[in-house]
C-alpha cells in the first residue's frame, strides 16, 4: 500500500456532501488562469486520515461519476456531472480490518468497479513482505452508479502464514470499446516477496464475477522495498481495436509492454523513457513519487495517439513530463515538460495524473503544484491541457486554496477522469478551511492501531469538476 495507513472507519447513511466551493475567475496559483467554471467539493466530512482518491466517469451515461478513497475503502457518487455528490454506504471490506489502495473504473455496460487492498496489519516499513499478514487485492462491482456495492470478490488473497507475499498498489483498467474483448477488466499490482518485487496481473472476462489466475507480466525482478527500486506503478489504457497497453517503473525507466489478445499474454516488457528514480523527497511531504500513467486518444483517421505522463528530478527541481507514441507504442517523443513555470526555479510540481478525453482526443493532467512560493511548501492544485496531441500544454488553477502538509502523507497518488470536454479530479489536501480545525476525535493523531512509523493526518479528500465545453 505504498507506505499508507488505514484506518477504520464506518460511515452512517449516504448523506449529500453539501458542501461546495466556487472558484472566482481571479483565483488561483500565481499567473495562471482559472479552470474554467470550476467546481470543488470535500468528499469527506472532516479531516482526518483520508488520501489516495481515483475517479472515474460513465461512458455510457456520462453524468454518471465516482470518486473512491481511502481509509478504509470509500465509495462516493454523483449523478449530475459533479455538482452533488453522496457518499455509499458499506464500501469498506468487511472480512479485513484494513482496506485501500483504491481504483475505480465503469465498464461498458454501466456497472462502477471499485478494486482495493485488504489486510490485518502491516509488517515491517517499506519491507512489505516482512512479516506480512494475511493480505490480498478484491473488486466490488455496483450496478447502479456507485449507490450500492456487492460483495468483494477475491483475485488473489493469501492467508497469515510465515513468508507469505504483500500485494500492493492494484489498478483497474476497463475495455469499452467495440474489440472482440469489450468487457474485459484487467488488474495489475506489485507483488511483494522477502526477496524481490514484481508485476502481477489477472483479468475478467464476466464483468468482474470471476479472475484469472494472476501471471508475470514484468521481465525483470525490482527489489523487495517499497522506497526505491521496486518495479511498480501499474496502469493501463485500452485502444479501439482491444489491444491493451501497460506502463509501469523498473529503476530508472518506464517500462511498457501490449497485449493483443485480451490480456491472455503479453510482448516482452521493455524500457521506453528514461527517468529520474521513481521516489524522491518533496519537503514537507512525508514521500513521493513519479510513477507513470498512459492514456490513448480516439482513433478516428490512422493510428491513435498515446500519452505517457510521470515526474522526475531531471531539472534539479521536480517536473511534469509527456511524452506520446503514434506508432503503438513502438517508438516515443521526446519528453514535454507539462507545467509551464520557468526552468530550474526550484519549485516541485509532483502527484500527476493522466486522462485522455475519448471523446475530443485532449490530454489531461492534474498535479500539485508550488510555483511562485520562495520556500517550495504552499501547494496549489492545477490542471494542464493539451488540444494539440501533448505538443504542449496549458496550465489552470483549479483550487483557490493553498495548502501546507506539514509533513504528511498525501498518498501515493491523485485521481482524474475527462469526458467530453468535461474534466473530474479527485486529491487529497491538508485540511480543508473550516474542516482543519475539525482533525479526527484523535485530535489529528494516529489511532491506537496505527504503527508509529506513519504521520499523523488531518487530510480531506476533495473533488473538482472543469468545464471546457464552451472555452
Amino acid at each position: 500500500m505504498g507506505g499508507t495507513l488505514l484506518r477504520i472507519t464506518a460511515w452512517t447513511a449516504a448523506s449529500v456532501i453539501a458542501f461546495v466551493l466556487y472558484i472566482p475567475p481571479t483565483a488561483g496559483a500565481q499567473s495562471l488562469p482559472a479552470a474554467p467554471r470550476a467546481r470543488i467539493i470535500n468528499l469527506t466530512p472532516r479531516a482526518g486520515f483520508f488520501d489516495e482518491p481515483s475517479i472515474a466517469v460513465d461512458p455510457a451515461h456520462p453524468k454518471r461519476v465516482v470518486a473512491a478513497y481511502q481509509v478504509p475503502a470509500h465509495a462516493a457518487y454523483s449523478r449530475d456531472s459533479g455538482r452533488a455528490w453522496k457518499r455509499a454506504r458499506g464500501v469498506a471490506d468487511p472480512n479485513y480490518r484494513m482496506s485501500g489502495d483504491v481504483s475505480v473504473t465503469f465498464g461498458r455496460n454501466g456497472f462502477a468497479f471499485l478494486c482495493y487492498i485488504a489486510f490485518d496489519q502491516l509488517g515491517t516499513a517499506n519491507y512489505w513482505a516482512h512479516n506480512a499478514t494475511r493480505n490480498g487485492i478484491f473488486v466490488r462491482r455496483s450496478p447502479d452508479g456507485g449507490i450500492t456495492w456487492q460483495a468483494p470478490v477475491q483475485v488473489i488473497a493469501h492467508p497469515t502464514a510465515p513468508h507469505i507475499p504483500f500485494e500492493d498498489k492494484p489498478y483497474i483498467v476497463a475495455d469499452n470499446t467495440h474489440s472482440p474483448f469489450a468487457g474485459n477488466l484487467y488488474i495489475g499490482w506489485t507483488h511483494f516477496t522477502l526477496t524481490d518485487s514484481e508485476i502481477y496481473f489477472s483479468r475478467s472476462t464476466d464483468d468482474g464475477a470471476e479472475w484469472s489466475k494472476p501471471i508475470r507480466i514484468s521481465v525483470h525482478q525490482g527489489l523487495p522495498r517499497d522506497d526505491n527500486g521496486a518495479v511498480e506503478g501499474f496502469d493501463g489504457t485500452v485502444g479501439a481495436h482491444g489491444t491493451l497497453y501497460v506502463v509501469w517503473t523498473d529503476g530508472e525507466h518506464i517500462v511498457f509492454t501490449l497485449s493483443k489478445d485480451g490480456g491472455k499474454t503479453f510482448e516482452p516488457a521493455r524500457d521506453i523513457i528514461a527517468t529520474a528514480p521513481p521516489y524522491f523527497h518533496v519537503f514537507d511531504v512525508s514521500r513521493a513519487n513519479g510513477f507513470p500513467q498512459i492514456g490513448i486518444g480516439p482513433s478516428k483517421e490512422g493510428p491513435a495517439r498515446l500519452y505517457v505522463t510521470w515526474s522526475d528530478y531531471r531539472n534539479g527541481d521536480v517536473d511534469v513530463f509527456c511524452s506520446n507514441s503514434n506508432n503503438g507504442g513502438e517508438t516515443w517523443a521526446p519528453a514535454v515538460r507539462v507545467n509551464n513555470d520557468a526552468l530550474h526555479n526550484g519549485d516541485d510540481q509532483f502527484f500527476q495524473w493522466l486522462a485522455v478525453d475519448p471523446v475530443t482526443g485532449a490530454a489531461n493532467v492534474i498535479f500539485y503544484d508550488r510555483r511562485g512560493d520562495p520556500a517550495n511548501r504552499w501547494t496549489r492544485v492545477v490542471l494542464a491541457r493539451s488540444t494539440n496531441g501533448g505538443k504542449s500544454f496549458v496550465n489552470y488553477a483549479w483550487n483557490r486554496r493553498a495548502f501546507d502538509a506539514h509533513g504528511d502523507f498525501i498518498g501515493d497518488y491523485t485521481g482524474l477522469a475527462a469526458y467530453d470536454n468535461r474534466v473530474y479530479g479527485a486529491w487529497t489536501e491538508e485540511g480543508a478551511g473550516r474542516d482543519a480545525a475539525a482533525a479526527d476525535s484523535n485530535g489529528g493523531s494516529a489511532p491506537p492501531s496505527v504503527p508509529a512509523f506513519f504521520p499523523r493526518r488531518r487530510t480531506t479528500v476533495r473533488a473538482g469538476v472543469a468545464d471546457f465545453s464552451k472555452h
